[in-house]
């Protein structure tokens, strides 16, 4: 069966196609670029450049191209730029879905793969985070993700719509250097940033209740991630019912952690300077992932080296 992956042509999105392409699904992408690059879409699926948003295009993609199953990446996911405009965000992230939902009833697509987020959870004070742990996110992107789980599972009672919402925790790493997270954003990637500027990497607070003061996140490759995704969509396939699942390796990273890693990888000395906390960082969040491994029999195998050094040779094939 064939399927749609919108924002295909992004950092996740790509290694998602590559995985479905590789492991020998007909697929199609949808991305409007206006983060993604076409030259990272998989020579092996079909692209088609336009906006979730735009119904009419979404239901000629479905029917053209016979889609069965839709991985929705497609969406905004800066937090800080959801708390300045977050018109654009629920637009784009609320809004664009229930377009491309419109379109998947009017074609009779009954499977949907949803790129969901740890930011739903917002700041949960639990050891390990498991599904059950209520959703408070804190910005207008986790919240745009919350509802986005909300109008799936009301679509699901409703339309005989079998649905798996798959919550990230902190991506990383890549599948080979060209894929490569082009953002810097994201922890790993600004580390390497400083780098590169010859300026000492920021750690933001050192005084959080943790072994070593720093902030502890769940850090999982995007391989892995992929590796989910497609895992989830055969699970679609072969009829086992949707639901919730987290995305990580159930094991904290902290901040130092993470230099130090990338210290070792780069052979570089890595001295840092420490400055205020950021509002609302908690000190830790990691991924109970019990439920995925038991119901999808699905692992993260990658660890923490796995992620720097893959990022670090991405980081140098787009910064030579």
């Amino acid at each position: 069966m064939t399927w749609l992956v919108t924002g295909g042509a992004g950092y996740i999105g790509a290694h998602v196609v590559r995985a479905l392409v590789h492991d020998g699904a007909p697929v199609v992408v949808l991305d409007d670029l206006s983060t993604g690059d076409a030259s990272r879409v998989d020579p092996g699926a079909t692209f088609v450049a336009g906006s979730v948003l735009d119904g009419d295009l979404v239901a000629r993609v479905l029917r053209d191209h016979e889609v069965r199953g839709v991985v929705h990446i497609a969406a905004k996911k800066q937090v800080g730029e959801s708390v300045a405009d977050p018109l654009l965000y629920y637009r784009e992230n609320v809004a664009g879905l229930v377009t491309l939902l419109e379109g998947c009833r009017g074609q009779g697509v009954d499977r949907f793969v949803f790129s969901s987020s740890a930011a739903t959870y917002g700041l949960p004070d639990v050891e390990l985070v498991d599904e059950d742990t209520p959703g408070i996110p804190l910005s207008p992107y986790g919240e745009s993700k919350l509802i986005g789980e909300w109008l799936l599972r009301d679509c699901a009672a409703a339309y005989d719509l079998r649905v798996m919402s798959l919550r990230y925790f902190n991506v990383a790493g890549a599948a080979s250097p060209e894929l490569g997270d082009p953002g810097v954003f994201n922890l790993i990637p600004l580390v390497f940033q400083a780098l590169a500027a010859g300026q000492r990497p920021k750690v933001f607070g050192a005084d959080y209740p943790t072994p070593d003061g720093t902030c502890i996140r769940d850090y999982v490759h995007v391989d892995d991630l992929a590796a989910a995704h497609l895992t989830a969509a055969r699970a679609l396939e072969s009829g086992v019912p949707g639901t919730t699942y987290n995305i990580g390796r159930g094991k904290g990273s902290s901040v130092l952690d993470v230099l130090r890693m990338v210290g070792e990888v780069t052979g570089t000395d890595l001295t840092y300077d420490v400055v205020d906390r950021r509002a609302g960082d908690p000190a830790r969040v990691v991924a109970a992932v019990d439920r995925i491994r038991d119901g999808l029999g699905f692992t993260a195998q990658r660890d923490l080296r796995d992620m720097v050094d893959s990022a670090w040779a991405g980081w140098q094939a787009q910064h030579p």
